[in-house]
């Protein structure tokens, strides 16, 4: 993971056909927008600056124009903390991030104490949402959920293979491997292999030894896409035609140009793909007409500044007690959906899909 030093940068997203309007309310977005899941703070900040524009260009929120702050915690849990430090410095009333449950969990605990409300748009950790911590929130759904449809996906369709569960130590992949693995047990699945390996290797041999001893059909990896990416190639490499399967971190194009065809038949769960819904047909052109594919977290960052939006206006006050009291009261249209959130701050939304890739794409499983 990258150590690169925290960055700052204050984005104006005022873009009015009638000239630069003053910023008056200034939020942050967090994530990684340096570092090895890059692409993913690509879609955060791609989504904040649409909804921004968006906004503003609707008159902005209660009166006041729109500005984001970005902050680069490249998914390292001591630069988030150092990126919510600077948020609190500014005293933005609310943060959209971060990207990893590595870095969402220490940041939002400097959120807490300096009275910001926070709303992740992808960090699935359950523990997030389960300190009680009453400003935090997430659009996205838990890793106990995506274990779940994971585990009756592979007792429904894949209940003979051998199935290896691996994970990369952080919060969000061992997380995920854990819950993954706790519901293949309830499912009557046991696990021939489970095993840690470090991000940041290129060397993966040594996991594929045993997979190859162990004649693993399926390998459930819990990580992101280029750790997956380079076990799956070196499966290739060694005639292996071990199938994966992993989390939402996989759901990026990335994915298979790491791969290429090594990655066939990859599987990840995600939630229900925004670019589906007919109303965000317009959203989908304008990114398409960028160059940009908003997949991902790109329309889950729009809806997650959305939703705050609506909830600022009936609480008619940015201060984060009277936003986060809306919050869990009411349901917001956004471009995920109409979605509500429940106690804890976890969304009230369709749960995960089952997704995979095919000759470069993906798209939900059959």
């Amino acid at each position: 993971m990258s150590r690169i030093g925290f960055k700052g940068i204050t984005l104006v997203a005022a873009l009015l056909a009638a000239g630069t309007a003053r910023a008056d309310i200034t939020i942050g977005v967090a994530g990684p927008l340096s570092g090895s899941e890059a692409a993913f703070g690509e879609q955060f900040k791609r989504g904040a600056m649409k909804a921004m524009e968006d906004i503003n260009t609707k008159g902005g929120v209660l009166g006041q124009k729109l500005a984001l702050s970005l902050g680069d915690d490249a998914c390292d849990p001591k630069q988030a903390v150092a990126v919510a430090n600077e948020m609190a410095a500014k005293k933005v009333p609310f943060v959209v991030g971060h990207f990893c449950s590595g870095s969402s969990i220490p940041a939002s605990e400097v959120y807490a104490e300096t009275g910001i409300l926070q709303i992740s748009p992808a960090s699935t950790n359950p523990k997030f949402t389960e300190r009680g911590l009453p400003n935090v929130f997430r659009t996205c759904g838990r890793d106990d959920q995506q274990g779940v449809i994971a585990a009756e996906y592979i007792a429904a369709h894949m209940k003979d293979k051998v199935v290896a569960v691996v994970h990369d130590k952080s919060a969000y992949g061992k997380g995920l491997a854990d819950q993954t693995r706790d519901a293949l047990a309830k499912a009557g699945i046991k696990t021939a292999l489970y095993e840690a390996v470090s991000a940041g290797e290129k060397d993966y041999s040594a996991l594929v030894t045993k997979l190859k001893a162990a004649k693993v059909d399926l390998l459930y990896f819990g990580g992101y896409k280029t750790e997956a990416g380079l076990i799956v190639r070196q499966l290739r490499d060694q005639g292996m035609a071990t199938r994966l399967m992993g989390g939402d971190a996989l759901v990026t194009e990335e994915y298979w140009a790491i791969t290429g065809t090594a990655g066939e038949g990859t599987m990840m769960t995600f939630s229900p793909d925004p670019r589906k819904n007919p109303a965000n047909a317009d959203l989908v052109k304008y990114y398409r007409a960028q160059k940009y594919e908003p997949e991902a977290y790109t329309l889950y960052t729009y809806g997650t500044i959305q939703a705050w939006v609506q909830a600022a206006e009936k609480a008619k006050s940015t201060e984060w007690k009277k936003v986060a009291a809306v919050l869990r009261a009411e349901k917001f249209d956004t471009a995920i959906g109409k979605i509500g959130f429940d106690a804890k701050g976890d969304v009230a939304a369709p749960g995960y899909v089952m997704y995979v890739w095919k000759g470069g794409k993906y798209d939900y499983a059959d």
